[in-house]
């Protein structure tokens, strides 16, 4: 198909990285559409790990041309330390096979501090950011006083509009929060000297991407965080600043929808969130910390960004089916099905006993009240599994069971972190 996207199907760290990657190895163009370093996306090949925060995942291939669409906020500190460390890593990152997009909007270091006093301030109501500047850059952009990557073309526009947000948020950052203003002067020193950098890859992005797409190219459409997340249908006010949705990958890429395309949704099977914010199948006994690991398995469950402890709990299969339906889901890809291996029993979320309201069963609060169907679990180490029928019988049911309730097929298991660690059906 021509146009592939990847979507999160719950609050982030689904696993999404890896079937960038997977996908990628065809692909002409990986483009990314939302977000910005408050994404983490691992890749495991052999004993190599790739980190990435900004730059689509699939540039690990050498072929792929990554794309940062108009609809990520983007710290150039940040992306310039990005590229190094692929560079220093083998992977060749030049202007020919990196592109921003001239609209996407920047992040400064008054937006990181702007963030972290508002949270300050929010005290035991906070959203539970990772702190990285991402809700006040989209606040500016709204607002339209931001600053776009289209700016670092001309240096004293640039220069100008650099210090115009710096002191704008200096004055909120002062007076409102009673916080320490940013240095303004270092600040637009530092970003004269990142767009010198940069100016060699931004580009009309919608342009090449739309060129790729009617030329039947495979370009990558690469969600960051996660559907429950998405500023409009996600657990609000606690999801992040952008539309994580599959349709949000034609405005922030800027394209027409194409003729040809295929949304992939990315869901583990159980379920965890950072930070704040409703999980009605959270778990806080004994099975949550096998869940989440100590740090030194590798399935551990620990914020590739933000290295915090996430949330676990048992698979919501409501709130994933009705995500599927809101993404047009094509098919599904199941995360860390290895690590429910050892477990002799384990629950999935079918329906809610008591709903925070009968509008949508999106809209999930404290008083949201699952009602559970137990699985039988296996013991065998299923990490060596590359074929549906070996794997065991219980992983079985518990995967037919699944896309028989939310009505969409599952084409990929995954049942470790290393690329080839997978299961196609």
């Amino acid at each position: 198909m021509a146009l592939q996207i990847i979507v999160g199907m719950q609050w982030g760290d689904e696993g999404k990285g890896r079937f960038v990657d997977l996908l990628s190895k065809d692909a002409q163009i990986a483009a990314r559409y939302n977000g910005g370093d408050n994404a983490g996306h691992t890749i495991r090949i052999n004993d190599d790990v790739y980190k990435l925060h900004l730059i689509p995942s699939g540039i690990i291939y050498p072929q792929t041309i990554g794309v940062m669409g108009n609809g990520m906020v983007i710290n150039p500190q940040i992306l310039i330390n990005e590229i190094r460390e692929l560079r220093d890593a083998g992977i060749e990152i030049n202007p020919s096979r990196l592109k921003i997009s001239y609209a996407a909007h920047m992040i400064t270091p008054a937006h990181r501090a702007l963030d972290l006093a508002r949270e300050a301030h929010l005290g035991d109501a906070k959203i539970g950011t990772t702190g990285r500047g991402i809700g006040p850059a989209y606040a500016d952009k709204a607002h339209r006083i931001g600053v776009r990557y289209l700016d670092m073309l001309k240096p004293d526009l640039f220069k100008e509009k650099v210090t115009h947000i710096l002191n704008e948020t200096n004055h909120i950052l002062v007076n409102l929060y009673n916080s320490e203003p940013v240095d303004v002067q270092k600040i637009v020193k530092e970003y004269l000297e990142y767009a010198s950098i940069l100016t060699p890859y931004i580009a009309d992005t919608s342009k090449i991407v739309s060129d790729a797409l009617n030329e039947d190219q495979l370009v990558i459409g690469e969600g960051a965080q996660g559907a429950m997340l998405d500023i409009d249908y996600g657990t609000y006010p606690y999801n992040t600043s952008s539309s994580c949705l599959s349709t949000g990958a034609m405005t922030g890429l800027g394209i027409a929808i194409p003729k040809d395309v295929q949304v992939y949704g990315i869901a583990k099977v159980f379920q965890t969130r950072v930070g704040s914010g409703a999980f009605p199948t959270e778990l806080f006994d004994e099975q949550a910390l096998r869940l989440r690991g100590d740090g030194s398995q590798q399935w551990d469950e620990f914020g590739t960004t933000t290295g915090r402890p996430r949330r676990v709990g048992w698979l919501d299969l409501v709130l994933l089916r009705e995500i599927c339906r809101l993404n047009g889901v094509n098919a599904l890809a199941l995360t860390k099905m290895d690590v429910l291996s050892g477990i002799s029993s384990f629950d999935a979320c079918v329906g809610y006993g008591t709903t925070a309201s009968p509008v949508s069963p999106l809209i999930v609060d404290e008083s949201t009240a699952p009602e559970y169907q137990t699985f039988d679990g296996w013991q065998e180490d299923i990490g060596e599994v590359r074929q549906w029928q070996d794997l065991p019988e219980a992983a079985r049911t518990y995967v037919t069971f699944i896309e028989k309730f939310v009505d969409v097929p599952v084409k990929w298991i995954s049942v470790g972190p290393e690329r080839n660690s997978l299961i196609t059906r």
